[in-house]
């Protein structure tokens, strides 16, 4: 059987819709910018163990928390001065303009007095903000070099170095103040999409050593995750 040109014409342009359609539905589908990463309920379990810490301190009941099961929406970039004396407690990531992750975990320890505290602190962001938050913390350290302590309104100074052989790149701050007994150290360590922030005032010496640790657990345990089969 022979088709007339008009009925060989109609098929023809039947057709091409269906083409186009399948074209557009496989150029269209957005990307989830989500993925590869973890949510707070997986982040958690890459928090440092309670052997990672000092003799002596153990979990405060309110100072854990995380994100849950599902993704936070990402927070727009912000400027303006830095509030420095936010550098003296945990979430000090907040001073980053991107205040925090699509994804958090984050838990602290303290002795029985409170003299003694290190807090801990999992980041994930979308793209390359991670790379960004370093940066705006590298700002916040050059802008508050000096400030005042909120509780004994006393000068604290600030130093930071870049710190290598954490993650793929990290920062460290040391907070000393001539009315305290002992300093702080901060250190930020980006792992790919991840941030980690530690917070110390545990050891003789501003908390450096306590600080490491803690952060150098949290990225092997980072790293083990994002391996084949690594996640839980």
């Amino acid at each position: 059987m022979h088709l007339s040109p008009r009925v060989t014409t109609l098929l023809a342009v039947a057709v091409l819709p269906l083409a186009l359609t399948a074209c557009s539905s496989g150029s269209t589908k957005a990307k989830d910018p989500n993925a590869g990463l973890s949510t707070g309920t997986q982040l958690k379990k890459a928090l440092a163990p309670a052997s990672a810490f000092p003799a002596g301190l153990t979990a405060e009941a309110d100072g854990a928390s995380d994100s849950g099961g599902a993704f936070l929406s990402p927070s727009g970039r912000t400027t303006g001065k830095p509030d420095c004396t936010r550098l003296e407690g945990t979430s000090w990531i907040q001073l980053s303009g991107f205040k925090g992750g699509v994804s958090f975990a984050q838990n602290d320890y303290a002795n029985q007095d409170k003299t003694e505290e290190v807090a801990q602190e999992i980041d994930q962001f979308q793209g390359a903000t991670a790379t960004g938050v370093m940066k705006d913390l590298q700002d916040v350290a050059t802008r508050c070099t000096t400030f005042t302590d909120t509780d004994t309104h006393a000068k604290v100074k600030l130093t930071s170095t870049r710190t290598a052989g954490l993650g793929d790149e990290a920062r460290t701050m040391t907070l000393k103040s001539g009315a305290w007994e002992n300093g702080t150290t901060l250190i930020a360590a980006r792992s790919g999409r991840s941030v980690v922030t530690v917070l110390s005032t545990a050891g003789g010496d501003n908390g450096a050593a306590s600080a490491k640790k803690v952060t150098t657990t949290i990225l092997a345990a980072l790293k083990k995750e994002a391996q084949p089969g690594g996640r839980a």
